[in-house]
C-alpha cells in the first residue's frame, strides 16, 4: 500500500519550501543525517524539537526592564550616532525613548544605511532584545527584533529555541518550521477518543502547532500536554512496528513440540550443580512456548554468570527429544568456541551430537560437521554468523539461540527466522537491560529474567585506588600469583596514543614483563583469531598467569581459576562494560577481587560509575543507573547500529508512555489485525509519519 497522499506535504524537498535555497538545504540534510543519496524533507524539520523558549511578553516600558531581561518595547526613534569615518570597530548608536525612560539601541559593523531603514527618526517601532548596561545607560545590543507598528503581529512573543549547528541562522530555521507547522493537513486519529480526552491532550496537528508557536512558555515544556502527545505518538509508532514484527515471527507456522524428557534429565544429571529458580523459571516458559503452535521469540536476559547458557542447552535437549535440530550462534569465533568447549561434554554425555562451525575452518573441516548436520544425526551446531551462509543445510532445524543480542537488531531477527520458516527463536543476552529498553527495542520479545547467581558462586569484592597506588597493587598482585592464583589486567587502547593520555594494553604488557617474564601474556582485537584462540587456551589451562587484555575479553570468556581483575584507567570505562568485565572473575568457588585503578582528576560523572560498581553487583541496578548517567542511546550502541532513537520522545520525562504505547499497540493490533477500516487507515498513517513503514509489509490480510 502506497503512502498516504495526506502525508504528501511533509514529504516534501525542503527546496520547495520559501527562504531555503540549494545551500541551506544541503546543510539542513548534513545536520539531519538523511540517508545517502536523500535529501532532507518537511518532515525532518516538523519533528526538529525546540530544546526551550525565549519569552518576550514583558512590555512594561523602558524603566521597568532591568539588566539581562528579555524586553519587548514600543519605542519612539529619537536621533542616530553613525561611528566616525576610520573607526568601524565603534558602534552605531540609535537613541530612543518611551514615556517611562530613555534607551539607546547598538550596532557593531552595520551595512551602511542598514540601521537609518530600519529605524527611522521621528517613526515608533517595536524593538525585542536583552536589556544591557554601558557606562551606566541601559541598552539592546543587536536587537532580535525590529517591527513596524501595524505589523506587530509578526514578532513571536513566545519563541522557541532549537539546536542548531554551524552555518544555520535561529531566524532561517523558525521561519521555515513555522511555515511547514500553517500547512500541516489534519490526519486522521489514530488515539481512541477515550483516551485523549482522559489524558487532555491535543490532536497530532494541533500538538505540533503549540510545540513549534507556543502562546505561553508552559505549551515548550516537556510535561505539556502537547509533548507529552507527540512522546506518545512517536512511542506508540515504534511499538506497533515492533508487533507487527512479532505477528510475523509468531504467526501459527511454528510446530507444536512434544517432550519425553530423556535427553533433558540426562542433561541435567550431568550439570556439576542445581538449577537456580531463575533457570528452572525460564525453562517452563520455554517448553511453554515450545509446546505451543505459535513460533516463539523469546528474549533471556540474565546478568553475568547467572547460567544463560545451560538454559539455551536444555532447550535445545529438548527441541532433540521431538527430532529437531538447534543451533546456538556467537558474535565472535572467540565466543563460538567457548561456548562448545563449555557444552560439548555435557551433550555428549546425554548422547547429543554436537558441532563447532566458524569461517576458519577448513573444507576437510567443515565436511564431516556438514554431512551431520544434512542428515540429522547431529542435533547442536554452534558457531558464528557462518553458520547461515549458504551450503549449512540442516534436515530438521527447530530452534535458533543468539548470543549477545544488542549486536542484532530486528532486520536481522526477521531475516534469521526467514532462514528456518518454522524456527524457535531464542535470543540471550548478558547486558541487563532497562525495561524501558526492553520495550523499545525487543517489545516484539516475551522476556525471561535470570536474577540469581548459580549456588557457589561467591561475591567478588571491590576496590577503587589511584594509579598512584600502583606499587602497592603489584605488590600485592606478586604475593598472589606466587599462591596460584591467575589475573587479568584490562586496558582500554591496545597501543600508545598521541592524543589520549592513556597506558596502553602493549606499555602495560611489556612493565609486566620485566616482573612476571613468560607467565604473563598479551590478548586484544588487533590479533588473528588464532593467536587469540592460542593465548586464551594458554591462559584457561594455566600456562601462563596473567593476562593483559583489552576489552576484547568483555564477553563471556570463561576461566574459573582466574580470581583477579584489575582494571586500569576505569573512568573511562561505562558501567555496562565495567559489570561486564567484572564478571570475568567469581566464576569459580573462591573468593575473587575486582580493582578499579583511576587516573586523577575524576569527572563527576565518572566518580558516580565508579561509585555505583563498588557499591552493588546487581547488573539490573546498575543498568538503569547506566541509563540516568548515560541517556539510552549509548547503553545499548544503539547510536551506531540504526536502533530506534527518539527525536520527540525523551526517556527520562516520557518513560511513563512506554508502558502505554506498549499496550495499546498490542490491544490495537487484536482488535484489528489487518489494520482495516478507517482506525486501521488512521494507524497506517502514524506508521509512514514515524518512518516505520518498512514494517506495513507485515500486516497480514484480516
Amino acid at each position: 500500500m502506497p503512502r498516504p497522499t495526506i502525508l504528501d506535504p511533509m514529504f516534501r524537498s525542503l527546496r520547495s519550501i520559501k527562504g531555503i535555497g540549494p545551500q541551506l538545504s544541503a546543510l539542513l540534510t548534513r545536520f539531519f543525517g538523511a540517508p545517502e543519496g536523500q535529501e532532507a524533507i518537511a518532515l525532518d524539520l516538523l519533528m526538529h524539537m525546540p530544546t526551550g523558549v525565549i519569552d518576550r511578553r514583558r512590555m512594561s516600558g523602558i524603566s521597568h526592564a532591568y539588566h539581562g531581561l528579555v524586553a519587548t518595547l514600543r519605542v519612539h526613534i529619537d536621533r542616530h550616532q553613525p561611528p566616525p569615518s576610520g573607526k568601524p570597530h565603534l558602534p552605531h548608536r540609535v537613541f530612543a525613548h518611551d514615556e517611562t525612560g530613555e534607551i539607546q539601541l547598538v550596532f557593531f559593523r552595520a551595512q551602511s544605511g542598514w540601521v537609518e531603514r530600519a529605524l527611522p527618526v521621528g517613526e515608533e517601532r517595536y524593538v525585542s532584545g536583552e536589556i544591557g548596561f554601558f557606562q551606566g545607560e541601559k541598552q539592546i545590543t543587536h536587537p532580535d527584533y525590529i517591527v513596524e507598528v501595524e505589523k506587530f503581529a509578526d514578532l513571536p512573543l513566545v519563541e522557541p529555541v532549537y539546536p542548531l549547528t554551524h552555518g544555520l541562522s535561529s531566524k532561517a530555521l523558525t521561519k521555515a518550521i513555522r511555515q511547514i507547522t500553517s500547512e500541516l493537513p489534519i490526519l486522521p486519529e489514530w488515539v481512541p477518543p477515550a483516551t485523549l480526552a482522559g489524558r487532555n491532550w491535543p490532536t497530532f496537528d494541533a500538538a505540533m502547532r503549540s510545540v513549534h508557536q507556543p502562546e505561553t512558555p508552559e505549551n515548550g515544556e516537556l510535561w505539556s500536554p502537547a509533548r507529552m502527545r507527540l512522546a506518545y505518538d512517536e512511542y506508540f509508532a515504534g511499538q506497533l512496528a515492533l508487533q507487527l514484527v512479532r505477528s510475523t515471527m509468531v504467526s501459527a507456522r511454528g510446530i507444536a513440540r512434544a517432550f519425553t524428557g530423556a535427553l533433558t534429565d540426562k542433561v541435567a544429571a550431568a550439570l556439576p550443580f542445581t538449577l537456580t529458580k531463575g533457570q528452572r523459571g525460564a525453562l517452563d516458559d520455554i517448553r511453554a512456548d515450545l509446546a505451543s503452535p505459535d513460533r516463539m521469540s523469546r528474549l533471556i536476559q540474565g546478568d553475568v554468570g547467572s547460567g544463560k547458557t545451560v538454559v539455551a542447552l536444555l532447550a535445545m535437549a529438548a527441541v532433540a527429544e521431538s527430532g529437531a535440530q538447534s543451533t546456538l550462534m556467537a558474535p565472535t569465533e572467540l565466543l563460538a568456541a567457548q561456548h562448545y568447549r563449555t557444552l560439548k561434554p555435557l551433550a555428549e554425555a546425554a548422547g547429543l551430537g554436537i558441532v563447532l562451525l566458524t569461517g576458519k575452518m577448513s573444507a576437510a573441516e567443515r565436511r564431516p560437521a556438514l554431512a551431520g548436520l544434512a542428515d540429522g544425526s547431529i542435533a547442536i551446531a554452534v558457531g558464528t554468523h557462518a553458520l547461515f551462509q549458504s551450503g549449512v543445510e540442516f534436515a530438521d532445524l527447530g530452534l535458533t539461540v543468539v548470543d549477545e543480542q544488542h549486536r542484532f537488531g530486528v532486520h536481522q531477527r526477521l531475516a534469521l527466522s526467514e532462514k528456518g520458516r518454522t524456527t524457535d527463536l531464542l535470543v540471550m543476552t548478558a547486558t541487563p537491560i532497562p525495561r524501558t529498553l526492553v520495550l523499545t527495542h525487543f517489545g516484539d520479545m516475551a522476556v525471561s529474567l535470570l536474577r540469581e547467581k548459580p549456588a557457589g558462586r561467591q561475591p567478588i569484592d571491590t576496590a577503587v585506588l589511584s594509579i598512584g597506588d600502583y606499587p602497592r597493587v603489584i605488590e600485592r598482585l606478586q604475593a598472589r600469583l606466587a599462591e596460584g592464583t591467575q589475573a587479568f589486567w584490562v586496558c582500554p587502547l591496545v597501543e600508545e596514543s598521541e592524543t589520549l593520555d592513556v597506558v596502553s594494553a602493549e606499555d602495560r604488557f611489556a612493565e609486566l614483563q620485566k616482573l612476571f617474564g613468560t607467565r604473563v601474556a598479551l590478548i586484544h582485537g588487533r590479533m588473528s583469531g588464532a593467536q587469540k584462540q592460542a593465548t586464551m587456551g594458554a591462559f584457561a589451562a594455566g600456562e601462563t598467569q596473567l593476562l593483559v587484555a583489552t576489552t576484547v575479553i568483555e564477553v563471556g570468556v570463561d576461566v574459573p581459576n582466574a580470581t583477579i581483575m584489575i582494571i586500569e584507567h576505569a573512568e573511562r570505562f561505562g558501567l555496562a562494560q565495567l559489570h561486564q568485565l567484572r564478571g570475568r572473575v567469581g566464576r569459580g568457588s573462591a573468593r575473587s577481587a575486582c580493582l578499579l585503578l583511576y587516573k586523577d582528576p575524576l569527572s563527576e560523572t565518572a566518580r558516580a560509575r565508579l561509585d555505583t560498581i563498588r557499591s552493588t553487583e546487581d547488573g539490573f541496578i546498575i543498568a538503569e543507573r547506566d541509563l540516568e548517567l548515560r541517556g539510552q542511546g549509548d547503553l545499548l550502541g544503539t547510536r551506531q547500529s540504526g536502533m530506534p532513537g527518539y527525536r520527540l520522545a525523551v526517556p527520562d520525562v516520557h518513560r511513563h508512555l512506554l508502558d502505554f504505547a506498549h499496550d495499546d499497540a498490542m490491544a490495537a493490533l487484536t482488535a484489528n489485525p489487518g489494520l482495516v477500516g478507517p482506525e486501521g487507515e488512521a494507524l497506517r498513517t502514524l506508521l509512514y509519519l514515524f518512518r516505520k513503514d518498512l514494517a506495513i509489509p507485515l500486516i497480514r490480510a484480516g
